[in-house]
């Protein structure tokens, strides 16, 4: 560029009024366009309602305020970075292009994980700059998290954060394509609790139709019933003195519920269970159980594209010392916890000599929770219209003997290895060409669902990124799988 030009910043027009991005290494960037109205006052319980139209044009050139939440504990808070955009505003979303107009590329929605309690956005690992440099239309959401977006109500719709999530699609659907994005090329993609997402808006009728492809990582679809899920927001509500209804807690001080909240589900995790906020099976957005509805048929044509680390429950039992604490007795009750027999849990402790008791308990929890449901998953599928693809991500992080745990597979996804909040979980020296290798698969999934290996069938190949290089193995330690209960 000579000295005399001047980089003219983008814009484009959606349904609600014009939005002006910035340039980004050649890479159009808009943030924190709203989709839906600001979820307070009378909208702070309801389902989400369109935002009001602006004149003129608005700047997008920031993240959008996050929803309520608090930091992760120590020592996670050091290992997810998880910033705080303060405002009321929250429905937001984020665009990476590398056109405006009518260009008709493939995109790629980004729901972001977080146990329904953390997460944004605004996470620097989820830049999305090598997905547009690629040929991909990035757009990331924020949703409404904990009791704002999943407390489980009589005189509220449940659901609320899967109905943002829905509305943000809708967005999606009516507006892409200003951004060079084509509607009926749409991937959703997601992580952990994103995953959990998915697995919803693949059962839910209203979802139909809003994209045709989609990624489950470390996420398998699950729900609750209306009066388990009820559980938490009552313990909230006695926390604070108030009857447990939205009208309620409508009127309570949005501090003083965090504050309520991150007590009541503090002390517990994704493995080890405890108080939490989850899906729930509601009648009207969820009519069934999400895997038994996947397993039935639900969303048959859709590609999906699914899997998981090798060691995820190391990111909890590592850091909070539980590897090493938990001793050969609480190892047997929580395995009578879990239903495990003896016949079930010999193999993983044939394939791990000299392993720690939280370590096989590691194993199988995570097998339990994810590795499992997601196989039976892809059995169900076999003879879909839809394509399944599996994959299992195993480099190992130095950093504190996190192993391949949850949530490391993200920077290679994202392709963004080099920046500061990604090194915190992965360590300076991850290997660029994993990365390479794991944000290409996705690419070409987004352009035309197939990632570069053989879909799932009788033989069950699983695409293996790392320790190595990339690698299909068949059936990868079957021996564990064939052990749990179909």
């Amino acid at each position: 560029m000579s000295e005399t030009q001047v980089e003219i910043p983008p814009q484009a027009a959606t349904a609600h009024g014009a939005v002006r991005g910035t340039l980004e290494h050649g890479v159009a960037v808009f943030r924190g366009i709203p989709y839906a109205a600001p979820p307070v006052g009378a909208r702070r319980f309801r389902a989400p309602e369109p935002p009001e139209p602006w004149q003129g044009v608005r700047e997008a050139v920031a993240y959008g305020p996050t929803a309520p939440k608090r930091p992760y504990a120590p020592p996670l808070d050091a290992l997810l970075p998880d910033p705080e955009v303060a405002g009321e505003d929250c429905l937001n979303l984020n665009v990476w292009t590398p056109s405006t107009g009518p260009a008709g590329l493939p995109v790629l929605v980004w729901i972001h994980g977080g146990s329904l309690l953390h997460g944004s956005s605004a996470v620097p690992v989820y830049d999305g700059a090598a997905f547009a440099r690629d040929g991909v239309v990035l757009v990331s959401v924020n949703y409404r998290l904990g009791m704002e977006g999943f407390g489980v109500f009589p005189d509220a719709p449940a659901n609320r954060g899967l109905l943002d999530q829905i509305a943000a699609l809708e967005w999606v659907r009516d507006n892409i394509a200003a951004f060079g994005g084509d509607p009926h090329r749409v991937t959703v993609a997601g992580e952990s609790a994103g995953a959990i997402s998915i697995g919803a808006l693949l059962a839910a009728p209203r979802a139909a139709g809003l994209f045709r492809r989609a990624v489950l990582q470390s996420g398998a679809p699950t729900a609750l019933s209306v009066a388990a899920g009820r559980g938490t927001t009552e313990r909230i509500a006695k926390r604070l003195g108030l009857p447990a209804t939205a009208a309620a807690l409508a009127a309570a001080d949005p501090a003083e519920l965090l504050a309520a909240q991150t007590e009541v589900t503090g002390g517990g995790s994704p493995l080890t269970g405890g108080n939490s906020f989850q899906i729930v099976v509601d009648g009207d957005l969820l009519p069934r159980d999400p895997a038994e509805a996947l397993r039935a048929g639900a969303s048959a044509d859709v590609d999906l594209l699914m899997g998981t680390n090798s060691e995820e429950y190391r990111l909890w039992f590592v850091p909070s010392g539980l590897v090493e604490k938990l001793g050969k007795v609480k190892l047997r009750l929580a395995l009578l916890k879990f239903k495990v027999s003896a016949a079930m849990a010999r193999p993983y402790r044939a394939n791990r000599p000299g392993a720690t008791p939280g370590e096989l308990l590691g194993a199988i929890a995570t097998d339990l929770l994810l590795r499992v449901p997601l196989n039976r998953l892809a059995d169900a599928r076999t003879d879909a219209a839809g394509a399944t693809y599996f994959y299992e991500f195993g480099w190992p992080s130095p950093v504190r003997r996190l192993g391949a745990c949850h949530a490391l597979e993200i920077g290679f996804v994202f392709d963004t290895l080099a920046h500061p909040d990604t090194v915190a979980l992965t360590g300076p020296d991850a290997p660029q060409e994993l990365a390479d290798a794991m944000h290409g698969a996705w690419v070409r999934f987004a352009v035309s669902g197939d990632p570069g290996w053989p879909s799932w069938d009788a033989t069950r190949p699983v695409m293996g990124f790392g320790p190595g290089a990339p690698a299909v193995v068949l059936a990868p330690r079957d021996d564990e799988l064939s052990g749990w209960p179909r």
